[in-house]
C-alpha cells in the first residue's frame, strides 16, 4: 500500500500550480471545505483539468485514500474529448468510511515516445534516434521491480525485436507498439515529473443513506377506533401500528417514518383542520411537543411506553425495515422546558413567549426555540435526546424545519453524532431557499427534501434533474417524497389515479431516494378549501384506513408501489443519482430519461399528462445508452427492450413510436435486453 504525503518543497510554498497543472477537480464541495458525498457501491464521477507546456503527453490518475491515508483504489482517467485537457473517470467505493482522493499527473514517457515515433519513423525523420529511445524506454520498463512475469516476457520480446538492427525500422517500431506492449506499460507506466493535487475529502456512507424507499404513517391512526354511540376515539398504539408493518414491508419499503411520538401539548391545542377550538378529546398535532407527561424524551401515553416502542422497532427490523423518527426542535406552551429553561425561547416585550409563524400559517400551539441565549446548553440537551433514541434502536432522523435553526448547530450536532454513531442518518425537511438547502446538505445532512413535489412539466423536470445531477450531485441527496401530511399539490388534487401513478414512477426511477405518506395508495386527493393540504388532516385527528379492503376491491395503488420498489431492488442502475441521462420526444408532455450501471440499462418514458393519451416519437441518444460502443457510428441500430411494468417486449432503435394512455399505463420502464 502507498502512503501519500505530497508536501511541496519550501521554494514552492507560494505557488498555486505544480510542475504539471491540475485544476477544476470534481467532486469538490466549496474547495474541499466539506466532503463530497457518496454511498457504498455508488459510481462517483471524477474529473480534473490537467495540462502542461509543450506537446509531450501526460497521464492522469485519481487515487482514493482511506482514513489512514493508505491507498484504497487507483483509477486511470481518460481525456473526455481530445484536446480539451479534461480528464474523467469513475470511483466505486465498496466500504463506508471517511476517504479522500488526490489527482496525480505525470509526464507519460512511453506515450510521448510512441506518438513521436509513429510520426517520424514512417517519414524517415530521426529513425535511429527514435528506435534507440524506444529501446531505452522498454528496457527501463522491463527492469521495474513491480512488473508481472507475463508483462516482463512481453517487454523482453519487444526489446529483442526492437534491438534487431537487421529488421526494417517499421517492423521494429510495430513490435514496440503492440496492444500487448501497451497493456504492459499501462499497468505500470513510465512516469516523470509526478505532480499531485491536494487531498479532497469524500464521505462514503451506508446503503440507506443514499438508496431507500420511505413510508410514513401516524401510529395513533393505525388501529384507532371510534365509539359509535359517543363518537369518542380510542387511539392506536405501537402494538396496533406494528400490525401494519408487514404490509409496508410487503410493498418493498425500506424505512418506516413516524411523526413525533411524544406527549402533545394541551395549551392552545389545535382541533380538526387546524382550528383553534378543539374538543376535549381531540388529539392535537404531534408537532406540538410536550405536556405534563413529558417532552422530547418521553412517549405519548396513548401510544404505549418504551418497552412497546422497543418491540415496535424490533418488529420493523425483523421485516427488513428501519424506523425513522421525527426530530422536531420546538415545544408546546406546556412543555417542561418552558418552566425549566425559559431562556431557550424568545420572550417578547410584553413578557409573553413568541409562538411559531410561517405567514400566513400560524402555530399557536408551538413555541420555537432560540439558540442564541444558551447555545451550548440547548445544543447539549438536543444531543442527549438524539442519543436517547439511538439507544432505543433509531438510526434515522427526519428533521423538521432545520432551516429555522442555526446552521452551525446542525454542523456540530451531526458531526458529533456521526463520530459516535457513523450509521445514523439525518434527513433535512427544508423546503426553503436553495442556499440554505445546499448549506444543510454540505454540512452533513445525508438526505434532503426537494422541490420535486412542485416540478410537473417536462421542462421543469428536465431542468431540475439536470441541476441535481450536475450542480448539487456531489453533496445533496434528494428524497423525492410524492406527498406529505402538509403537501397535497394541485397536480394530485385534479389528476385522478393516473396522476398518482405518474408521480410514483417519476420519484421511484429518477431518484435513489423516494417516499410516500400513507393514503397515497388510496388516491386521497381532497384538499382543505384554499389550501395545498388534505381536508380532515391527519395532523389534527385520527385517520384510520382500510387498506386491505381497498386493495381487495382494486381501489389501491399498493400493487403498483410494490412493483416499483421491486424494480428498484432488481436494477442497480436506479440506485445512483448522477447517472441519469435525458433524451428527447416530439411531444412536450413526454419525458424520457435513461440510467445505466455496468450492463444494467433502463429507459423510462412517462406521459406527464394524466388526462389524455399521447402519441409521439422518442429520440434516443445512443452514445449515452451504449457508451464506448464504436459500432454505432453511421449504422442502423436495433436492440430489444422489455417493459418491466407491462411485461411487453419490443425492438427499438434511435427513433421510436410511443403511445401512452394514462388510464391504463402512463409509463414505460424499459430494460435493454440486448446490445446492438
Amino acid at each position: 500500500m502507498t502512503r501519500f504525503s505530497a508536501a511541496p518543497s519550501p521554494d514552492s510554498q507560494r505557488l498555486h500550480y505544480d510542475r504539471i497543472v491540475i485544476t477544476e477537480i470534481q467532486p469538490v464541495v466549496d474547495g474541499g471545505a466539506f466532503p463530497a458525498k457518496s454511498t457504498v457501491n455508488e459510481d462517483i464521477p471524477l474529473a480534473a483539468t490537467v495540462f502542461r507546456e509543450g506537446h509531450d503527453l501526460i497521464g492522469v490518475n485519481a487515487v482514493l485514500l482511506d482514513g489512514a491515508g493508505e491507498e484504497a483504489d487507483r483509477i486511470r482517467l481518460q481525456e473526455s474529448i481530445p484536446g480539451t485537457d479534461r480528464f474523467v473517470g469513475t470511483f466505486r467505493p465498496e466500504k463506508a468510511g471517511h476517504y479522500s482522493f488526490v489527482i496525480e499527473a505525470w509526464a507519460d514517457l512511453y506515450a510521448t515516445w510512441e506518438h513521436a515515433a509513429t510520426l517520424k519513423i514512417p517519414a524517415g525523420v530521426d529513425v535511429d534516434l527514435m528506435l534507440a529511445e524506444g529501446l531505452q524506454l522498454l528496457t527501463d520498463a522491463e527492469q521495474q521491480g513491480d512488473r508481472t512475469f507475463e508483462h516482463r516476457a512481453v517487454l523482453a520480446d519487444a526489446i529483442n525485436t526492437l534491438n534487431s538492427a537487421a529488421l526494417p525500422a517499421a517492423d521494429r517500431l510495430a513490435a514496440a507498439t503492440t496492444a500487448q506492449v501497451k497493456s504492459a506499460i499501462v499497468a505500470h507506466p513510465l512516469r516523470d515529473l509526478i505532480s499531485v493535487s491536494k487531498r479532497m475529502p469524500l464521505n462514503v456512507e451506508r446503503e440507506l443513506a443514499g438508496r431507500a424507499s420511505w413510508y410514513e404513517f401516524f401510529p395513533r391512526s393505525e388501529g384507532a377506533k371510534q365509539d359509535e354511540e359517543t363518537g369518542e376515539w380510542v387511539s392506536g398504539t405501537f402494538r396496533t401500528a406494528a400490525k401494519r408493518l408487514g404490509a409496508v414491508a410487503d410493498m418493498g419499503f425500506d424505512v418506516i417514518y413516524l411523526p413525533p411520538i411524544h406527549p402533545i401539548g394541551e395549551v392552545n391545542r389545535k382541533g380538526p383542520n387546524n382550528t383553534l377550538n378543539p374538543g376535549p378529546k381531540d388529539p392535537g398535532s404531534p408537532w406540538a411537543i410536550g405536556s405534563r407527561y413529558g417532552g422530547h424524551d418521553a412517549i405519548h401515553p396513548d401510544l404505549g411506553d418504551f418497552a412497546d416502542f422497543d418491540e415496535f422497532v424490533a418488529r420493523a427490523n425483523q421485516l427488513g425495515l428501519e424506523v425513522a423518527l421525527d426530530l422536531a426542535l420546538q415545544a408546546a406552551p406546556d412543555h417542561p422546558w418552558v418552566k425549566s429553561n425559559p431562556e431557550w425561547f424568545t420572550t417578547q416585550l410584553d413578557g409573553t413567549i413568541a409562538y411559531a409563524e410561517n405567514p400566513p400559517k400560524k402555530y399557536q400551539d408551538i413555541y420555537p426555540l432560540n439558540f442564541d441565549n444558551d447555545f451550548e446548553g440547548l445544543s447539549r440537551e438536543v444531543l442527549r435526546i438524539v442519543e436517547l433514541w439511538i439507544d432505543h434502536g433509531v438510526k434515522i432522523f427526519r428533521v423538521d424545519n432545520p432551516h429555522t435553526k442555526p446552521v452551525m448547530f446542525w454542523e456540530w450536532l451531526i458531526a458529533t453524532v456521526n463520530d459516535r454513531h457513523p450509521d445514523v442518518i439525518f434527513l433535512a425537511e427544508a423546503f426553503t431557499r436553495p442556499p440554505m438547502m445546499h448549506a444543510l446538505a454540505k454540512l452533513g445532512f445525508q438526505q434532503s427534501y426537494s422541490y420535486f413535489t412542485w416540478r410537473n412539466t417536462r421542462e421543469e423536470l428536465e431542468e431540475y434533474l439536470a441541476e441535481l445531477r450536475d450542480e448539487s450531485g456531489a453533496f445533496l441527496r434528494p428524497n423525492f417524497f410524492v406527498n406529505t401530511p402538509d403537501i397535497l399539490t394541485e397536480y394530485l388534487q385534479f389528476s385522478g389515479p393516473a396522476g398518482f401513478k405518474i408521480r410514483a414512477v417519476l420519484a421511484a426511477t429518477s431518484s435513489p431516494l423516494w417516499g410516500v405518506y400513507a393514503g397515497y395508495e388510496l388516491y386521497e386527493h381532497v384538499p382543505r378549501p384554499g389550501a395545498e393540504e388534505y381536508i380532515d388532516n391527519e395532523k389534527y385527528q385520527y385517520r384510520p384506513r382500510d387498506f386491505d379492503a381497498a386493495e381487495a376491491d382494486g381501489r389501491s395503488l399498493a400493487p403498483y408501489l410494490r412493483r416499483l420498489n421491486a424494480i428498484r431492488k432488481e436494477h442497480p442502475a436506479l440506485g445512483d443519482l448522477r447517472n441519469i441521462r435525458l433524451h428527447d420526444a416530439d411531444d412536450e408532455s413526454i419525458l424520457v430519461y435513461s440510467k445505466r450501471k455496468d450492463d444494467d440499462a433502463l429507459i423510462v418514458v412517462i406521459n406527464l399528462d394524466p388526462h389524455a393519451t399521447r402519441d409521439t416519437i422518442v429520440h434516443l441518444d445512443l452514445e449515452e445508452l451504449f457508451p464506448g460502443d464504436t459500432s454505432l457510428a453511421g449504422t442502423p441500430t436495433e436492440f430489444e427492450v422489455h417493459d418491466l411494468l407491462t411485461d411487453q417486449t419490443w425492438f427499438w432503435s434511435e427513433h421510436n413510436y410511443v403511445r401512452l394512455d394514462p388510464r391504463s399505463e402512463p409509463a414505460h420502464i424499459l430494460q435493454i435486453r440486448s446490445r446492438p
